[in-house]
Order: structure tokens, then C-alpha cells, then sequence
């Protein structure tokens, strides 16, 4: 019998024309039995600190350091899974050539490649997949994602797509955390002298946690915590 699995998935640094070299998106998953008692526990775990206040990597800040500690332990320590599309050299996008000359393709083609990957998501257990809202375009963008990812009818592995707010569910906070943290490393942004010390102390802890340098691949079988490093070279 499958298993009902929830993706949480966020992204960054995603927009075509924001100057960035790197782009990441990501998903946390979870067993969709679980989602209370972990969307409860992620809550205690801010009342324990006082800050019940939605968490976004680009607001993070030194006075709340340990709830956000707190959140990468308890990632950890529960059967909560990771997984991001690290875009690297994004500048060498050509979509004329490879996306139909459209940035969006592209943006599926990674949706695409985040969530196909036979050995974290076997095809034969179901998903619902749940996105942080960004533009007016949500019911476009969900039955576009529902074609893409469900190309013949009779085999579909992801049954429900949604469009929510990041304030309303913390495991999309999760997700922001956990690939803001990606992205800052790729970046390379904690190498500059004015680097965030509160960011640059986050990426050491998960960097502990996990075994992995945030801005390299995991193997493609890595289960809790998979980055697929995926570089663009620039067309000759």
C-alpha cells in the first residue's frame, strides 16, 4: 500500500532578471499522517522562544538563533526529509535555445527535476504538493505543474497541488530556512567582510548536521538531506 507523502517546496533567488547567479528551490517532505503533530511541534518550539512570528531566511536574526537551532535539530531528529536543485551560473541561461525562450519552461523543468528522482520519490507512493505562493499567475502555475508532472493519466503519483501563503504553514518556513541557507553558501555571500553572522553560523550548523558542504551535490540516493548541484556552462 503507498504512502501519502506532503512536499513543501519554496524557491529563491528564482526570478530571471534579479542579477543573481545562483538559484535554488527546494522541498521539505513529510508523511501526510504526520503533518499535525509536526506543524504542532514546529509551533511549540516557537513559544518556547517567545517569537511565534513567521521565519524567513532573509530575516533571520541574531536574537533568535536558538529557535532556529532548535528547528534544525528537530528537522533532524524526525522523519522530515530535504531536498533542493542548487542552479549555479544562472546568468548562462539560454532559453531561446533550451526553454522555448521562456523562463517559466525553465521554472518547470526544475519543479520537474526536483521531485522526479526515483530513489527519494519512487513513483509507486503519492504526493501532494504544496507551493509558497509568488504571483497572480497560482491557478496558471498549478495546472501547468499538474501536466508536467503527471504526463499520462493513468500513472499519477502527485494527486493534489495548493497554493499557500509562507505565514500560514511552517513547513514552507522549513523549506525558506533551509534553502535560504543553500543559496547564501553558493553565493558565496559568507565570505564577504560584512557577512551576516547569524547566516554564517547557520550554515555551520547545518553544515555539521547534515556532512555536507551546503554549496556542493549530495549523492542522488541521499535521503534526508539531497542537494542536486546542477551548473549551467555557458553556451559556445
Amino acid at each position: 500500500m503507498s504512502i501519502l507523502y506532503n512536499l513543501y517546496i519554496d524557491e529563491t533567488c528564482h526570478l530571471e532578471y534579479d542579477k543573481q547567479s545562483v538559484m535554488c528551490i527546494g522541498y521539505t517532505k513529510i508523511a501526510h499522517n504526520d503533518y499535525l503533530k509536526v506543524k504542532d511541534d514546529l509551533k511549540k518550539i516557537k513559544l518556547k522562544h517567545k517569537s511565534v512570528t513567521e521565519i524567513k531566511w532573509s530575516k533571520v536574526s541574531l536574537s533568535r538563533i536558538e529557535l532556529y537551532k532548535d528547528w534544525i535539530d528537530y528537522f533532524f531528529d524526525q522523519n522530515i526529509a530535504f531536498r533542493c536543485i542548487l542552479v549555479k551560473n544562472k546568468r548562462n541561461l539560454d532559453h531561446d535555445k533550451f526553454n522555448r525562450g521562456d523562463h517559466n519552461a525553465f521554472y518547470y523543468k526544475m519543479i520537474y527535476l526536483l521531485l522526479h528522482n526515483k530513489y527519494v520519490n519512487p513513483s509507486d507512493e503519492q504526493y501532494r504538493v504544496i507551493l509558497d505562493i509568488k504571483d497572480s499567475r497560482g491557478i496558471e502555475r498549478l495546472k501547468e505543474l499538474n501536466e508536467c508532472l503527471n504526463p499520462l493519466e493513468d500513472e499519477k503519483s502527485f494527486v493534489y497541488f495548493q497554493h499557500i501563503r509562507s505565514h500560514e504553514n511552517e513547513l514552507i518556513q522549513m523549506t525558506d530556512l533551509l534553502i535560504g541557507a543553500v543559496g547564501f553558501k553558493a553565493r558565496k555571500e559568507h565570505t564577504k567582510p560584512d557577512a551576516s553572522k547569524v547566516k554564517c553560523e547557520l550554515i555551520d550548523y547545518l553544515e555539521k548536521k547534515s556532512g555536507y558542504s551546503l554549496d556542493e551535490g549530495t549523492i542522488p540516493w541521499e535521503s534526508k538531506f539531497n542537494i542536486f548541484d546542477f551548473q549551467i556552462s555557458a553556451v559556445r
